[in-house]
Protein backbone atom coordinates (compact mmCIF):
# COMPACT_ATOMS: atom_id res chain seq x y z
CA UNK A 1 0.00 0.00 0.00
CA UNK A 2 0.97 3.33 -0.32
CA UNK A 3 2.57 4.86 2.68
CA UNK A 4 -0.25 7.20 3.32
CA UNK A 5 -2.73 4.46 3.67
CA UNK A 6 -0.67 3.05 6.06
CA UNK A 7 -2.11 5.65 8.37
CA UNK A 8 -5.38 4.20 8.11
CA UNK A 9 -4.34 1.04 8.38
CA UNK A 10 -3.07 2.05 11.88
CA UNK A 11 -5.99 3.33 13.17
CA UNK A 12 -7.99 0.33 11.97
CA UNK A 13 -5.50 -1.65 14.39
CA UNK A 14 -5.81 0.97 16.92
CA UNK A 15 -9.55 0.42 17.29
CA UNK A 16 -9.81 -3.39 17.01
CA UNK A 17 -11.62 -3.18 13.66
CA UNK A 18 -10.87 -4.66 10.38
CA UNK A 19 -10.81 -1.97 7.80
CA UNK A 20 -11.74 2.03 7.64
CA UNK A 21 -14.25 2.57 4.64
CA UNK A 22 -13.66 6.67 3.37
CA UNK A 23 -16.15 7.98 0.55
CA UNK A 24 -15.72 11.06 -1.43
CA UNK A 25 -14.77 14.15 0.72
CA UNK A 26 -11.34 15.47 2.37
CA UNK A 27 -10.14 12.14 3.77
CA UNK A 28 -10.46 10.45 0.36
CA UNK A 29 -8.66 13.26 -1.26
CA UNK A 30 -5.92 12.92 1.16
CA UNK A 31 -5.64 9.20 1.81
CA UNK A 32 -5.69 8.84 -2.29
CA UNK A 33 -4.40 12.05 -4.18
CA UNK A 34 -7.41 12.21 -6.08
CA UNK A 35 -10.88 14.15 -5.63
CA UNK A 36 -14.21 12.53 -6.69
CA UNK A 37 -17.65 14.06 -6.55
CA UNK A 38 -20.19 12.72 -3.93
CA UNK A 39 -23.46 11.73 -5.87
CA UNK A 40 -26.40 9.23 -5.57
CA UNK A 41 -23.69 6.68 -6.73
CA UNK A 42 -22.36 4.19 -4.27
CA UNK A 43 -18.30 5.26 -4.04
CA UNK A 44 -15.81 4.12 -1.00
CA UNK A 45 -12.24 2.74 -0.56
CA UNK A 46 -11.71 0.01 1.85
CA UNK A 47 -8.24 -0.01 3.46
CA UNK A 48 -8.02 -3.15 6.11
CA UNK A 49 -5.87 -3.54 9.12
CA UNK A 50 -3.85 -6.17 7.33
CA UNK A 51 -3.66 -6.96 3.59
CA UNK A 52 -5.04 -5.40 0.38
CA UNK A 53 -7.02 -2.02 -0.05
CA UNK A 54 -10.18 -2.51 -1.68
CA UNK A 55 -12.65 0.01 -3.31
CA UNK A 56 -16.11 0.11 -4.55
CA UNK A 57 -15.99 2.50 -7.55
CA UNK A 58 -19.32 3.50 -10.08
CA UNK A 59 -18.37 2.48 -13.54
CA UNK A 60 -18.19 6.26 -15.52
CA UNK A 61 -15.25 6.81 -12.79
CA UNK A 62 -13.37 4.03 -13.99
CA UNK A 63 -10.92 6.12 -15.97
CA UNK A 64 -10.27 9.02 -13.93
CA UNK A 65 -9.50 6.12 -11.24
CA UNK A 66 -6.91 4.58 -13.13
CA UNK A 67 -5.13 7.74 -12.60
CA UNK A 68 -5.19 6.85 -8.68
CA UNK A 69 -2.77 4.18 -9.26
CA UNK A 70 -4.72 1.68 -6.85
CA UNK A 71 -3.05 -1.41 -6.03
CA UNK A 72 -5.69 -3.20 -4.07
CA UNK A 73 -9.35 -4.98 -5.49
CA UNK A 74 -11.71 -3.04 -7.43
CA UNK A 75 -15.35 -3.74 -7.70
CA UNK A 76 -17.15 -1.48 -10.25
CA UNK A 77 -20.55 -1.75 -10.99
CA UNK A 78 -22.54 0.49 -13.80
CA UNK A 79 -25.99 2.03 -13.05
CA UNK A 80 -27.83 -0.45 -15.27
CA UNK A 81 -27.37 -3.25 -13.30
CA UNK A 82 -27.31 -1.15 -9.44
CA UNK A 83 -24.88 -1.08 -7.39
CA UNK A 84 -25.39 -4.61 -4.85
CA UNK A 85 -23.11 -6.60 -6.68
CA UNK A 86 -20.15 -4.80 -6.25
CA UNK A 87 -21.43 -4.80 -2.32
CA UNK A 88 -21.32 -8.43 -1.97
CA UNK A 89 -18.19 -8.66 -4.50
CA UNK A 90 -16.20 -6.77 -1.57
CA UNK A 91 -18.20 -9.07 1.09
CA UNK A 92 -16.58 -12.08 -0.51
CA UNK A 93 -12.85 -10.19 -0.89
CA UNK A 94 -12.70 -8.69 2.02
CA UNK A 95 -15.23 -10.13 4.73
CA UNK A 96 -15.32 -8.00 7.64
CA UNK A 97 -16.93 -8.14 11.21
CA UNK A 98 -16.18 -4.82 12.45
CA UNK A 99 -15.71 -1.38 10.20
CA UNK A 100 -14.84 1.81 10.76
CA UNK A 101 -16.54 4.99 9.08
CA UNK A 102 -16.45 8.62 8.78
CA UNK A 103 -19.56 8.99 10.82
CA UNK A 104 -20.38 12.76 9.62
CA UNK A 105 -19.47 11.72 5.73
CA UNK A 106 -20.85 8.69 5.15
CA UNK A 107 -24.88 8.67 4.14
CA UNK A 108 -27.74 6.22 5.02
CA UNK A 109 -27.50 4.24 2.20
CA UNK A 110 -23.88 3.52 2.00
CA UNK A 111 -24.14 1.96 5.45
CA UNK A 112 -27.31 0.08 4.68
CA UNK A 113 -25.53 -1.40 1.57
CA UNK A 114 -23.16 -2.00 3.55
CA UNK A 115 -24.98 -3.79 5.94
CA UNK A 116 -27.29 -5.64 3.78
CA UNK A 117 -24.03 -7.28 1.82
CA UNK A 118 -22.56 -8.29 5.49
CA UNK A 119 -25.75 -8.39 7.81
CA UNK A 120 -23.97 -9.23 10.71
CA UNK A 121 -21.29 -6.09 10.51
CA UNK A 122 -20.77 -4.16 12.97
CA UNK A 123 -20.51 -0.42 11.83
CA UNK A 124 -18.72 1.84 14.44
CA UNK A 125 -18.08 6.09 14.11
CA UNK A 126 -13.99 6.75 14.12
CA UNK A 127 -14.70 10.17 12.33
CA UNK A 128 -12.50 11.89 15.30
CA UNK A 129 -9.95 9.39 14.70
CA UNK A 130 -9.85 9.66 10.91
CA UNK A 131 -10.02 13.62 10.41
CA UNK A 132 -7.88 13.88 13.13
CA UNK A 133 -4.94 12.82 10.50
CA UNK A 134 -5.26 16.30 9.20
CA UNK A 135 -4.97 18.09 11.55
CA UNK A 136 -1.35 18.33 11.50
CA UNK A 137 -0.72 20.29 8.52
CA UNK A 138 2.37 19.70 6.62
CA UNK A 139 4.46 22.11 4.90
CA UNK A 140 2.64 21.46 1.91
CA UNK A 141 -0.50 22.35 3.30
CA UNK A 142 0.33 24.73 4.52
CA UNK A 143 2.03 26.58 1.59
CA UNK A 144 -1.60 25.60 -0.10
CA UNK A 145 -3.31 27.26 2.38
CA UNK A 146 -0.82 30.90 2.15
CA UNK A 147 -1.61 30.49 -1.75
CA UNK A 148 -5.50 30.73 -0.84
CA UNK A 149 -5.80 33.26 1.89
CA UNK A 150 -3.45 35.55 -0.71
CA UNK A 151 -5.95 35.14 -3.74
CA UNK A 152 -8.61 35.91 -0.69
CA UNK A 153 -6.80 39.11 0.45
CA UNK A 154 -6.24 40.68 -2.90
CA UNK A 155 -9.84 39.77 -4.09
CA UNK A 156 -10.98 41.77 -0.73
CA UNK A 157 -9.07 44.88 -1.37
CA UNK A 158 -10.10 44.75 -4.88
CA UNK A 159 -14.26 44.79 -3.55
CA UNK A 160 -13.36 46.95 -0.73
CA UNK A 161 -11.77 49.88 -3.05
CA UNK A 162 -15.26 49.87 -4.88
CA UNK A 163 -17.92 49.56 -2.34
CA UNK A 164 -19.90 52.30 -2.52
CA UNK A 165 -23.18 53.69 -0.87
CA UNK A 166 -26.52 52.54 -2.56
CA UNK A 167 -24.89 48.92 -3.77
CA UNK A 168 -26.95 45.75 -3.09
CA UNK A 169 -25.41 43.00 -0.90
CA UNK A 170 -25.74 40.65 -3.67
CA UNK A 171 -23.74 42.84 -5.67
CA UNK A 172 -20.75 43.41 -3.32
CA UNK A 173 -21.02 39.53 -3.44
CA UNK A 174 -20.91 38.97 -7.01
CA UNK A 175 -17.97 41.38 -7.01
CA UNK A 176 -16.09 39.15 -4.73
CA UNK A 177 -16.68 36.05 -6.38
CA UNK A 178 -15.56 37.31 -9.78
CA UNK A 179 -12.24 38.70 -8.17
CA UNK A 180 -11.99 35.52 -6.42
CA UNK A 181 -11.93 33.41 -10.07
CA UNK A 182 -9.92 36.43 -11.19
CA UNK A 183 -6.86 36.38 -8.80
CA UNK A 184 -6.75 32.60 -9.35
CA UNK A 185 -9.09 30.50 -7.08
CA UNK A 186 -9.58 26.99 -7.66
CA UNK A 187 -13.50 27.32 -6.47
CA UNK A 188 -14.83 29.05 -2.69
CA UNK A 189 -14.13 27.45 0.13
CA UNK A 190 -18.26 28.03 0.96
CA UNK A 191 -20.60 30.90 -0.44
CA UNK A 192 -19.48 34.07 0.72
CA UNK A 193 -21.20 35.81 3.41
CA UNK A 194 -21.92 39.40 2.35
CA UNK A 195 -24.10 41.33 5.00
CA UNK A 196 -24.49 45.31 5.84
CA UNK A 197 -26.75 47.06 8.51
CA UNK A 198 -28.96 44.42 10.63
CA UNK A 199 -28.06 41.80 8.60
CA UNK A 200 -24.29 41.89 9.44
CA UNK A 201 -25.61 40.93 13.37
CA UNK A 202 -26.78 37.12 11.54
CA UNK A 203 -23.95 34.93 11.65
CA UNK A 204 -24.97 33.53 8.72
CA UNK A 205 -26.49 36.05 6.71
CA UNK A 206 -27.44 35.62 3.19
CA UNK A 207 -26.97 38.33 1.04
CA UNK A 208 -30.22 40.36 0.07
CA UNK A 209 -30.53 41.62 -3.51
CA UNK A 210 -33.01 43.82 -2.31
CA UNK A 211 -30.89 45.93 0.27
CA UNK A 212 -28.92 49.14 -0.78
CA UNK A 213 -25.86 49.83 1.79
CA UNK A 214 -26.45 52.84 3.38
CA UNK A 215 -23.86 55.25 5.29
CA UNK A 216 -23.09 54.29 8.83
CA UNK A 217 -23.88 50.35 7.64
CA UNK A 218 -21.33 47.61 9.43
CA UNK A 219 -20.42 45.72 6.03
CA UNK A 220 -19.36 42.33 7.08
CA UNK A 221 -17.85 39.95 4.45
CA UNK A 222 -16.59 35.86 5.07
CA UNK A 223 -15.13 34.39 2.56
CA UNK A 224 -12.12 32.56 1.19
CA UNK A 225 -11.06 31.11 -1.75
CA UNK A 226 -10.20 27.14 -2.65
CA UNK A 227 -6.78 26.39 -3.69
CA UNK A 228 -5.03 23.47 -4.73
CA UNK A 229 -8.00 21.95 -2.38
CA UNK A 230 -7.65 24.18 0.59
CA UNK A 231 -9.63 26.52 1.92
CA UNK A 232 -9.28 29.88 2.99
CA UNK A 233 -11.74 32.06 5.40
CA UNK A 234 -11.39 35.31 6.34
CA UNK A 235 -13.47 37.86 8.03
CA UNK A 236 -13.33 41.36 7.88
CA UNK A 237 -16.00 44.27 9.06
CA UNK A 238 -15.49 47.25 7.91
CA UNK A 239 -17.79 50.58 7.48
CA UNK A 240 -19.54 52.08 4.87
CA UNK A 241 -19.19 56.34 5.17
CA UNK A 242 -18.57 56.79 8.88
CA UNK A 243 -18.71 54.63 11.95
CA UNK A 244 -20.40 55.90 15.10
CA UNK A 245 -19.15 55.83 18.89
CA UNK A 246 -20.92 52.38 19.24
CA UNK A 247 -19.41 50.85 16.05
CA UNK A 248 -16.14 52.03 17.53
CA UNK A 249 -16.37 50.43 21.07
CA UNK A 250 -17.78 47.46 19.16
CA UNK A 251 -15.33 46.81 17.04
CA UNK A 252 -12.25 47.36 19.51
CA UNK A 253 -13.48 44.99 21.97
CA UNK A 254 -13.73 42.32 19.25
CA UNK A 255 -10.55 43.08 18.03
CA UNK A 256 -8.89 43.05 21.44
CA UNK A 257 -10.44 39.70 21.67
CA UNK A 258 -8.97 38.84 18.54
CA UNK A 259 -5.50 39.60 19.10
CA UNK A 260 -5.55 37.69 22.99
CA UNK A 261 -6.17 35.03 20.28
CA UNK A 262 -3.07 35.17 19.40
CA UNK A 263 -1.50 35.98 22.62
CA UNK A 264 -2.57 32.85 24.26
CA UNK A 265 -1.61 30.33 21.21
CA UNK A 266 1.29 28.12 21.40
CA UNK A 267 1.97 24.44 21.01
CA UNK A 268 0.20 22.28 23.80
CA UNK A 269 -2.43 24.98 24.71
CA UNK A 270 -6.16 23.04 24.54
CA UNK A 271 -9.09 24.84 22.27
CA UNK A 272 -10.81 25.68 25.72
CA UNK A 273 -8.02 27.88 26.76
CA UNK A 274 -7.96 29.59 23.86
CA UNK A 275 -11.77 30.50 23.80
CA UNK A 276 -12.10 30.88 27.21
CA UNK A 277 -9.22 33.82 26.99
CA UNK A 278 -10.99 35.07 23.84
CA UNK A 279 -14.72 34.57 25.10
CA UNK A 280 -13.32 36.20 28.06
CA UNK A 281 -12.08 39.42 26.47
CA UNK A 282 -16.12 39.86 25.13
CA UNK A 283 -17.64 38.81 28.02
CA UNK A 284 -15.55 41.53 30.25
CA UNK A 285 -17.04 44.20 27.76
CA UNK A 286 -20.37 45.69 28.04
CA UNK A 287 -21.52 43.88 24.77
CA UNK A 288 -21.14 40.89 26.67
CA UNK A 289 -24.92 39.86 25.90
CA UNK A 290 -24.17 40.34 22.05
CA UNK A 291 -21.83 36.48 22.10
CA UNK A 292 -23.17 33.65 19.47
CA UNK A 293 -20.34 31.82 18.49
CA UNK A 294 -17.53 30.06 19.99
CA UNK A 295 -14.14 31.37 19.07
CA UNK A 296 -13.18 29.28 16.16
CA UNK A 297 -12.70 25.91 14.01
CA UNK A 298 -9.84 23.93 12.26
CA UNK A 299 -9.09 25.00 9.04
CA UNK A 300 -7.34 22.75 6.04
CA UNK A 301 -9.49 20.69 2.93
CA UNK A 302 -12.57 21.52 4.98
CA UNK A 303 -13.43 24.73 6.03
CA UNK A 304 -14.70 23.32 8.92
CA UNK A 305 -12.65 20.02 10.43
CA UNK A 306 -10.82 19.43 13.56
CA UNK A 307 -10.05 20.97 15.97
CA UNK A 308 -13.05 23.17 17.29
CA UNK A 309 -12.13 26.15 19.30
CA UNK A 310 -14.70 26.05 22.08
CA UNK A 311 -15.40 26.11 25.88
CA UNK A 312 -15.06 22.19 27.07
CA UNK A 313 -12.63 21.08 24.22
CA UNK A 314 -9.84 20.39 26.21
CA UNK A 315 -7.46 18.59 23.37
CA UNK A 316 -3.82 19.89 23.31
CA UNK A 317 -3.08 20.94 19.84
CA UNK A 318 0.00 20.33 18.65
CA UNK A 319 2.61 22.47 16.26
CA UNK A 320 1.14 22.56 12.76
CA UNK A 321 -2.29 22.89 13.96
CA UNK A 322 -4.22 25.52 11.85
CA UNK A 323 -6.81 27.42 13.41
CA UNK A 324 -9.45 30.07 12.67
CA UNK A 325 -10.07 33.02 15.62
CA UNK A 326 -12.58 34.95 14.60
CA UNK A 327 -14.30 36.67 17.88
CA UNK A 328 -17.84 38.84 16.98
CA UNK A 329 -20.49 40.34 18.66
CA UNK A 330 -23.73 40.81 17.28
CA UNK A 331 -27.00 43.20 18.13
CA UNK A 332 -29.94 41.85 16.71
CA UNK A 333 -31.75 44.16 14.28
CA UNK A 334 -28.56 46.79 14.65
CA UNK A 335 -25.28 45.45 13.37
CA UNK A 336 -22.46 43.04 13.92
CA UNK A 337 -18.82 42.65 13.71
CA UNK A 338 -16.58 39.51 13.65
CA UNK A 339 -12.75 39.56 12.67
CA UNK A 340 -11.72 36.07 11.73
CA UNK A 341 -7.84 35.31 10.82
CA UNK A 342 -6.26 32.20 9.77
CA UNK A 343 -3.74 31.13 12.36
CA UNK A 344 -1.05 28.52 12.10
CA UNK A 345 0.36 26.88 15.60
CA UNK A 346 4.12 26.86 15.09
CA UNK A 347 7.09 25.32 17.34
CA UNK A 348 7.24 28.14 19.65
CA UNK A 349 4.12 29.92 19.29
CA UNK A 350 2.07 30.86 16.46
CA UNK A 351 1.96 32.81 13.15
CA UNK A 352 -1.44 34.52 11.33
CA UNK A 353 -1.41 32.98 7.51
CA UNK A 354 -4.13 36.07 7.32
CA UNK A 355 -2.17 39.77 6.90
CA UNK A 356 -5.37 41.42 5.84
CA UNK A 357 -5.00 44.86 8.06
CA UNK A 358 -7.67 44.44 10.91
CA UNK A 359 -7.44 48.41 11.86
CA UNK A 360 -10.75 50.08 11.56
CA UNK A 361 -11.75 50.97 7.90
CA UNK A 362 -14.10 52.95 6.25
CA UNK A 363 -15.29 52.62 3.02
CA UNK A 364 -17.24 54.29 0.46
CA UNK A 365 -16.24 57.67 0.81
Amino acid sequence: MPPILDDYSRIARDLEVDAVALVPGPNFTRALGHSFMSHERPFLAVIPAEGRPAAIVPNLEMRSWDLVGFDGDVHDWRDQSGYMDAFHALARSHPMRRLAVEGQVMRVFVHHALKAAMPALEIIDAEREISGLRMIKTAGDVAALEAAIAISERALAQVLAGVRPGQSEAAIEQALIRALFAEGADGLAFGPIVAAGDNSARPHAHARAEYAVQPGDALLLDFGARKHGFCADITRTVFVGHADDEAREVYDTVLRANLKGFDITRPGVTAHQIDDAVTGVLEASPYADRIRTKTGHGLGRDVHEAPYIMRGNHMPLPAGTVYTNEPGLYASGAFGVRIEDDVLITADGCRSLTTFPKDLTIVGG
